[in-house]
């Protein structure tokens, strides 16, 4: 059995690597964040200890039982799926899936908090610190290089039944190439419709765009998303 002292370094050792991870979801409001990461940590630790060295007293006792602490390690693995499932939302308006670099984050916490309780602390370290400069440094290049941007989105709420001939002939004045047209009735009785143009146009001329679709009749709200997706 593990003294006192060594099993709350590794569990503060786990809460400090969860935390460093947890750290940059926090920055960016994610719903996971700084204290569920370190949480997560923290009882992975905890769970790798109980296997390795909680049932010693019985290994002693029956010589013929055979123990494998990597049982209950391999269910930490497979049971975050939950929790990180919690954190993949699928925004139904943009068509885009959010989250799931904070679920990668959540699976890889359990497991540097499985290191740090089976003693591996070298390891636990080294996959911290990897795991935050992809994270944390790798955004502003991924950002700048290699993330596609988000194809541009108009959308048109109407008090009652949409225009759609409207649209089209105002769409068709300003000359935006259009990959989408997608109508849904909402909850107060009123139809908003959505516009989806290519990527790589000109989103300067959006606004013209917008602006010549608030004066259609029965229009209520015309908002834009020009942002692109980011996990």
């Amino acid at each position: 059995m593990l003294p006192t002292w060594e099993i709350a370094a590794r569990l503060l050792l786990a809460a400090v690597l969860g935390g460093v991870i947890g750290f940059d979801r926090e920055r960016h409001t994610w719903a996971a964040g700084l204290r569920t990461h370190m949480l997560v940590c923290l009882g992975a630790s905890l769970v790798m200890i109980v296997s390795a060295f909680a049932f010693s007293d019985i290994l002693q006792q029956w010589p013929r039982v055979v123990l494998d602490p990597s049982r209950m390690a391999a269910q930490v693995i497979s049971g975050i799926g939950f929790l990180g499932a919690g954190t993949i939302l699928f925004l139904r308006h943009e068509n885009v899936v959010r989250g799931l670099t904070t679920a990668a984050g959540l699976w890889t916490v359990a497991a540097i908090g499985l290191a740090v309780g089976g003693g591996m602390y070298a390891a636990a370290v080294i996959a911290t610190a990897v795991a935050w400069v992809i994270l944390a440094v790798l955004r502003p290049i991924e950002r700048r290089f290699l993330t596609r941007r988000a194809a541009p989105q108009v959308r048109v709420g109407f008090a009652g039944n949409a225009s759609l001939a409207a649209i089209e002939s105002v769409l068709a004045a300003q000359g935006l190439p259009l990959t989408e047209m997608v109508t849904r009735r909402r909850p107060d009785a009123g139809d908003e419709v959505s516009l989806r143009f290519v990527r790589g146009c000109d989103r300067g001329r959006l606004g013209g765009v917008a602006d010549a679709l608030r004066t259609l009749p029965g229009v209520q709200s015309v908002s834009m998303d020009l942002t692109p997706p980011h996990g």
